[in-house]
């Protein structure tokens, strides 16, 4: 990393690098989605947000896929984390299996408001999450257009529907604040 970066290494030459990570791996997992060798099952597993997570910060950090071990003041308590992530992506998928009643967009919006509020990992559980959310979103449409969510939305509101979400589990609020949009 450090010859990418040069002999100092700010903080936003970081956060470029993980951009630029980032938008790779959003590039290659969406082809993967569309061409349908990547499904709603196979996201909405433990295992696949470990392994996103990895590809996105494993070339610059070395907790990357890895479960946070320490409390903190947001997400379940450590050694709680592997089972209940396990467990409400499970149950998220087996009621877009057997119910009707969520759509593609709800779908995946439920996906990043649980897994954030499981908050797995020490660190980059926003961008992974939102990139799930992604993912299950457009793995989950069918018909020609397709529509990606549009996570340019105002951070305050972001931060209070996450809590709504926390406290009622509720994601109507995340369905209000985050538009979509055409996917490119």
């Amino acid at each position: 990393m450090r010859a990418e970066l040069g002999a100092t290494v700010l903080k936003s030459d970081v956060y470029d690098l993980e951009q630029a990570i980032g938008e790779e791996v959003q590039r290659d997992l969406l082809a993967a989605v569309i061409a349908a060798s990547l499904n709603v099952a196979e996201l909405l597993s433990d295992t696949f947000l470990y392994e996103l997570h990895r590809m996105l910060y494993g070339d610059i950090w070395q907790w990357a896929g890895l479960r946070s071990k320490r409390e903190r003041n947001i997400g379940v308590a450590p050694e709680r984390i592997a089972v209940e992530l396990r467990s409400s992506l499970e149950n998220i998928l087996y009621r877009w299996d057997h119910t009707d009643d969520w759509d593609a967009r709800l779908l995946g919006l439920v996906a990043h408001a649980e897994t954030v509020r499981i908050h797995p990992f020490v660190d980059g559980n926003g961008r992974a999450t939102r990139l799930l959310a992604e993912l299950v979103f457009v793995a989950a449409q069918d018909g020609p257009d397709l529509w990606a969510y549009d996570w340019n939305v105002d951070k305050a509101a972001y931060i209070q529907a996450l809590r709504q979400y926390d406290l009622a589990r509720d994601a109507s609020g995340l369905v209000n604040l985050v538009p979509i949009l055409p996917l490119d």
